[in-house]
């Protein structure tokens, strides 16, 4: 999948809603990434790792997987 222009620089992109961080290396549906980006939850981590957004509270989504939406803190 090809990165949206926002987070091109970036592997990992969190939801705020859903505390739940996509792979952008490996992750197919574009829907649910178009959808974080349109809503303005996205959120990247520094450094850009799976274990930065581990320690952050986030967990790697996989297909099928979902949470609950939260209304993101501002």
């Amino acid at each position: 999948m090809e990165r949206p222009t926002k987070f091109e620089h970036s592997r990992f992109l969190g939801d705020k809603r859903t505390q739940l961080v996509y792979d952008l290396d490996d992750w197919s549906d574009e829907d649910v990434i178009n959808d974080i980006v349109d809503a303005g939850v996205g959120l990247t981590f520094g450094p850009d790792s799976l274990a930065e957004a581990r320690n952050r509270g986030y967990t790697l989504a996989m297909p099928g997987k979902t949470r609950r939406m939260r209304k993101p803190r501002q």
